[in-house]
């Protein structure tokens, strides 16, 4: 745009070529109406009939013209190329910052309104009215770990693999989080009064895993501690046979203490902590009891088991015993207690997980997805469940848009970790390694998977910078997944990918075809004139082949009255 300026002054010689031959014509007429607007008000030209003022004035523009020199252009080039450099830099930085650019914010916060457009990325108001309110969506950890509910055991499972694949399922900071959970929920202030807790105490912070080990078999020495057999059972064992025996000896041992606590544990504060750490292990015993049932093929008994604890301890939800309780009964094929776990624990006010959300849309395809053909569908349209099917896997694959890779088989698996991370790529491997069975157990479920869940964010115009169903997308998913998860041998999922605003990249090419414009205009300024002119004139052939056809049908008569119109 700015690079027209060189070539100013051939159009005005063609133009007053054309002027002298046809000054009677109304296209000339309206040009130079044009070209008078353009110039200061005091210069008086005769339109109806070029004379001398009007040719001097076009002189001396094209007199100015020829006059400025090639560094006014390769001056004004460079501006325009440092000003949209600067644009860029600052629409990058805002970007990093905020998800978004600022020039398209602007555009469609306020002056699509002004034009009389409506936002339809916006969250509609039966959305943002089902109790979770921006103070809310702002309270939420983005990034907060969570520990895995269907975690593997290390000794039995996880050092399985290392012996088999050499290499190491969990990374560091996976066990990091994993002692720190066992340091809070299997030690108190009151360990040093019993000498076994004493020595478990010190063994939870061990990373030499045998060193643990020793300890723990120290403190059995001493007396029947439950925290040490669970030590055991999770590390030293390599079945889950021998688990489960280590389990229930851990049981009879944890029972006792928790009976003792509870008579004491409102007599003081250290009697109340000891009497919580007492409970934390009794829970945490009996669900890994109710896990090795499941693994060794006993799925009803383990229901019963989790049951009964979710009954017993009501407001221990921190260990999601309901998942547990919902992959049993899937494998039961129990889908109407599924449904009625999932109405208790799918409410809007209890933090979403992979294990909810893609349950509850395999319950709605389940009914439609035998009969699903997407062929049929696209020429009858969608029925009432398939879409409240659709609905719940595009719900489902908005919290955690890693799963649906996991599920159709397009990414491999590898063992879950021992935390992860909600809505990342950790908990749809969690999520997957449990329930791929179920899903291929369904008939036609993974079949109207695929062929739906890639239309989610087809529906969503910014799925990362905006929540739809939920709450935002968080941006450091990736960061805390690479730390969670074995890199060595795996590939972490960042889908749905960060795509760059339009903006930017116009800003981006604009500043780097000027700055190209302003280095070859000062090297070559006689080539690039010569460049475009012929691009100038070939731009304008058509219009000017069109004029000249339109000059030879049309009469001379006929443009003499239309100028005295």
């Amino acid at each position: 745009m700015f690079f027209l300026v060189y070539i100013l002054r051939v159009p005005f010689k063609t133009i007053e070529s054309l002027i002298v031959r046809n000054r009677e014509r109304l296209s000339f007429l309206k040009c130079w109406r044009k070209i008078r607007g353009a110039w200061p008000q005091e210069t008086s030209l005769n339109l109806e009939a070029p004379g001398p003022a009007m040719f001097g004035t076009e002189s001396s523009l094209s007199m100015f013209l020829n006059t400025l020199t090639p560094k006014f252009y390769v001056a004004l080039t460079g501006t325009s190329s440092l000003i949209s450099g600067l644009i860029l830099i600052f629409e990058w930085w805002y970007f990093r910052k905020y998800g978004t650019s600022f020039i398209e914010q602007v555009s469609v916060s306020h002056l699509r309104p002004l034009l009389g457009g409506v936002d339809s990325s916006s969250p509609s108001n039966s959305t943002t009215s089902n109790g979770d309110t921006d103070s809310n969506r702002q309270n939420v950890s983005e990034c907060k770990v969570w520990r895995n509910p269907l975690n593997l055991f290390r000794g039995a499972e996880y050092n399985r693999y290392t012996w088999v694949t050499g290499r190491e399922p969990l990374t560091y900071y996976d066990m990091n989080l994993s002692a720190q959970d066992h340091q809070t929920f299997f030690t108190c202030d009151s360990d040093h009064l019993r000498p076994a807790d004493a020595i478990m105490q010190k063994a939870w912070r061990e990373r030499n895993p045998q060193a643990r080990i020793s300890a723990a078999h120290e403190a059995l020495e001493l007396e029947d501690c439950a925290t040490a057999y669970i030590l055991l059972a999770e590390e030293e064992v390599t079945t889950i046979v021998e688990a489960e025996k280590l389990f229930k000896q851990a049981l009879k041992a944890g029972e006792g203490c928790y009976r003792r606590s509870q008579q004491l544990q409102h007599h003081g504060a250290q009697y109340e902590a000891q009497h919580r750490r007492d409970t934390n292990v009794l829970v945490y015993i009996k669900r890994r009891l109710a896990m090795c049932s499941r693994k060794l093929g006993r799925t009803r008994e383990a229901v019963k088991m989790m049951r009964d604890l979710m009954k017993e301890f009501p407001l221990l939800s921190m260990f999601n015993i309901h998942e547990n309780l919902l992959e049993a009964l899937l494998e039961l094929q129990a889908y109407a207690d599924v449904q009625a776990v999932l109405a208790k624990y799918d409410d809007i006010s209890l933090p979403k997980s992979a294990t909810i959300c893609y349950t509850a849309a395999l319950l709605k395809a389940r009914g439609v997805s035998d009969k699903f053909s997407p062929e049929a569908a696209s020429r009858r349209g969608l029925s009432t469940a398939e879409m409240n099917a659709v609905e719940a896997i595009h719900r489902a694959v908005e919290f955690n848009p890693h799963v649906p890779k996991y599920l159709l088989e397009m990414k491999s698996l590898i063992l879950p970790p021992e935390h992860i991370l909600k809505r990342g790529d950790s908990e749809a491997l969690a999520y997957t390694f449990f329930h791929l069975q179920h899903w291929k157990r369904v008939e036609g479920a993974l079949n109207l998977l695929h062929c739906t869940w890639e239309g989610t964010f087809r529906m969503i115009p910014y799925p990362l910078e905006k929540g739809h169903l939920f709450y935002p997308y968080p941006i450091c998913t990736e960061t805390a997944d690479r730390e969670l998860l074995p890199t060595v041998f795996h590939e972490v999922s960042v889908y749905p990918k960060k795509e760059l605003p339009f903006f930017i990249l116009f800003t981006a090419g604009l500043c780097s075809f000027t700055a190209m414009l302003a280095l070859l205009t000062h090297q070559f300024p006689e080539l690039m004139g010569v460049f475009a002119k012929a691009f100038l004139s070939t731009l304008f052939a058509p219009l000017n082949f069109i004029m000249e056809k339109v000059e030879s049908v049309l009469p001379s008569s006929l443009w003499h009255q239309l100028t005295r119109i």
